[in-house]
């Protein structure tokens, strides 16, 4: 790995690029060094029993684990030393105005997947960089085109940050020895072909028709309108999720659901969504509600929560023409396919 790009040096050349360039610069190398604490915290021996206790709730309901609360901690403390205009965290019942004199503002989602620590799985940490509007109360109200830059940090056999500043997709791998991280992969893009789906198969009998109706089409492989057999895969890390995508293509739906309170889907828009709809669309591929595109909309409200359909461009536009067309809906919910899929009602 010796002689790669390192990531300070990209971002050092980045930081002369554009008026915000510098702020984003110096908050994606904090982001990096927290990374770097948080990858040793999860890795260490000494933790493995304790990382994956519950600790209560955090500000949105969800349960929190001992480790959630650390990396926050580890993450508001390197970006602390920024001029940072406002911060927002998974973890943080409000948003936080830092100086008002800061050109950027910071989303966070600290360990995303904290649910799998207990079982050694791929979590991650998951960050969104906007521009400062003149009013901060509207910080994170932004459409998610406004962002300046986004990426994510996977913790597993390898500690990966997958980076996008606007001008496509690199990702860097940390260099455990140097104790910094270089270029591993640039200019992602993610293949066409579509080969893979995820999704959470045991929750088909709440989804909506056209979720239903995708799926099917993808259980039919060559017998139906795909015209090619499928894998799926679940990993319930969104972080493993996005970047099986990168290396390797497909499909993720974490759609909205009849069940009491997956109605507005589950994900948040504001520091889950957003950031990975731009990576995903920087890589060349999609990202959508199953009805509008996640970078048009704006959160109402910090943890307001959203459906995410996300990866290949022609899967996700599937989908999309799945949810717009009733009729379209009826004819691939035809019993040709009721019967050919696994999951008939």
């Amino acid at each position: 790995m010796t002689g790669q790009l390192r990531l300070d040096d990209h971002l050092q050349r980045y930081s002369e690029t554009a008026p915000h360039a510098l702020a984003v610069a110096g908050a994606v190398d904090a982001i990096a060094a927290a990374a770097i604490e948080i990858a040793g915290l999860i890795a260490s021996g000494d933790l493995a029993d304790a990382s994956g206790l519950t600790t209560g709730r955090n500000s949105d309901g969800d349960l929190q684990r001992d480790l959630d609360v650390q990396a926050d901690a580890i993450l508001r403390r390197c970006l602390g030393r920024l001029p940072i205009a406002a911060l927002a965290s998974e973890e943080m019942r409000e948003a936080q105005i830092v100086d008002r004199q800061g050109r950027i503002c910071i989303a966070i989602d600290p360990l995303d997947g904290s649910s799998n620590i207990d079982i050694n799985m791929t979590v991650g940490t998951i960050f969104s960089i906007l521009p400062a509007p003149d009013d901060l109360s509207l910080a994170f109200h932004q459409r998610g085109s406004a962002q300046l830059a986004a990426g994510f940090v996977t913790y597993g056999p390898q500690t990966s940050l997958v980076l996008t500043l606007g001008d496509g997709v690199d990702i860097f791998t940390l260099d455990r020895k140097a104790g910094c991280f270089r270029l591993a992969r640039s200019a992602v893009q993610i293949v066409e072909a579509c080969e893979e789906f995820a999704i959470n198969a045991s929750n088909r009998r709440h989804w909506d028709p056209p979720v239903r109706a995708f799926i099917d089409e993808c259980l039919a492989g060559v017998d139906g309108p795909a015209n090619h057999d499928f894998n799926m895969r679940w990993i319930g890390s969104l972080v493993a999720e996005a970047y099986r995508i990168l290396t390797r293509g497909g499909v993720f739906l974490y759609p909205s659901d009849a069940r009491p309170g997956y109605g507005d889907g589950r994900l948040r828009l504001t520091y889950e969504a957003h950031p990975m709809a731009m990576i995903i669309e920087q890589a060349g591929g999609s990202a959508s509600t199953g009805r509008e595109r996640i970078l048009d909309l704006s959160a109402q409200s910090l943890h307001q929560r959203v459906p995410l359909i996300m990866g290949s461009s022609n899967e996700v536009r599937r989908v999309e023409e799945l949810h717009c067309d009733p009729l379209l809906v009826a004819s691939v919910s035809a019993p040709l396919f009721a019967r050919r899929g696994f999951f008939r009602l």
